[in-house]
């Protein structure tokens, strides 16, 4: 068993696209991971498809066939959700069937629509990824889940709003550049503090933006890439995937996340690696208080210790593990299904250094990709390698 390689990998501008389909979205960027790859689409065995809300934004289902089809390969096709780890799980599939030997070229993508909707019903949209009789019923938004979530998280371990706006300030600075990025402003911890508030504590920098946008990668085995000369130095060498309950009150405590410790737990121990090993990290920062959630599960840092990595300079650029180079979720945006695929796109090029942010990163040879569904109720964690 030889861990899949990354042959070509393509996304788009990230953003409001009212007027583009899906279909649309996903073909730019899927004819561009493979006509960087340089794979032969009729060497394409399967295709691995992340979307969660396309019945509901672009009333069709069955999106699977129909995304194969606009990148003109003809191979098996399946959709895959898991709310905003959709992405992620579709990228696990795609190891899996590249290591058991039953393909030897997969391509593996997510899209979403959702600007098209407006903002009320996107929120409603995404409210199903919740307990629909106990969370949904009772007025339960995300922003007010993971407002939850902080209040918990501040209560066991300290920490304050200004720590988050910390978070929001790093992640703007690092999307500058970004031409895939959503939002490409820098802000202030000041602009972040005196925003509107959404939900108690977090406020307007706190939240990722609704997004349109579709991202694709080309997965091989190591044998299939050195057998016709592709250019393929990355890796996935580690596979993780946990799970929680679906709702809040259902957990023992919610200022942690296990289904993330799971993960990272299963995808260090695939790729033979610890979290000391890790030079830098892609992490679903939905809300603020989601990238600090999520570095503590990764390892990166203790319980109670993420709150303050981005105030401490930790995890910026500059810092000693860099977290969210695109500008994470926070400001490259979350096109919901695309996500898990965009982070993988860019600890490739990071490692590769053809990323804009990848002088931060220079002599890297380790990332990991956290994507989170819902309240964390589903998680996947991939290690990616640069490999001879």
């Amino acid at each position: 068993m030889t861990d899949p390689r990354i042959a070509g990998a393509g996304v788009t501008q990230f953003g409001k696209h009212p007027e583009r389909t899906g279909r649309d979205l996903f073909a730019e960027a899927g004819l561009e991971a493979l006509d960087q790859s340089g794979v032969d689409p009729d060497d394409v065995d399967a295709l691995y498809y992340g979307n969660f809300m396309g019945e509901i934004a672009e009333h069709q289902g069955h999106q699977g066939p129909l995304m194969a089809e606009a990148i003109g390969i003809d191979a098996p096709a399946t959709r895959l959700e898991t709310a905003c780890a959709s992405a992620g799980a579709a990228v696990r599939e795609a190891v899996k069937t590249l290591r058991n030997g039953e393909s030897d070229v997969v391509v593996v993508g997510g899209a979403e629509r959702m600007t098209n909707i407006g903002t009320a019903a996107a929120t409603d949209a995404l409210a199903i990824a919740a307990d629909d009789l106990y969370e949904i019923r009772a007025g339960m938004t995300f922003p007010g889940a993971y407002a939850l979530m902080a209040r918990a998280y501040f209560e066991e371990f300290g920490g304050s709003p200004e720590d988050l706006a910390h978070v929001a300030v790093k992640n703007h600075e690092h999307a500058l550049g970004n031409d895939h990025a959503q939002i490409q402003k820098p802000i202030t911890v000041a602009e972040a503090m005196d925003a509107p508030t959404v939900a108690a504590p977090l406020g307007l920098y706190d939240s990722c933006p609704i997004t349109d946008g579709a991202a694709v990668a080309v997965l091989t085995t190591a044998e299939y890439a050195t057998d016709h000369g592709l250019d393929a130095p990355v890796a996935i060498s580690g596979t993780g995937q946990g799970g929680d309950n679906l709702a809040l009150q259902d957990r023992p405590q919610i200022a942690r996340t296990p289904a993330a410790d799971k993960a990272a737990a299963e995808a260090y121990a695939d790729a033979g690696i610890e979290a000391d090993d890790v030079d830098f990290a892609e992490v679903h920062d939905c809300f603020t208080i989601a990238e600090v959630l999520a570095i503590e599960s990764l390892g990166l840092f203790e319980p109670g210790e993420g709150i303050h990595a981005a105030t401490e300079g930790t995890t910026t650029r500059d810092g000693e593990i860099p977290v969210n180079l695109s500008g994470g979720l926070k400001a490259k945006g979350h096109p919901v299904g695309a996500t898990g695929v965009a982070q993988l796109a860019t600890i490739a090029w990071v490692l590769e250094g053809t990323h804009p942010r990848a002088d931060a990163a220079p002599d890297s040879t380790v990332g990991v990709a956290h994507n989170a569904g819902g309240t964390v109720a589903s998680t996947t964690v991939h290690v990616m390698e640069v490999k001879e």
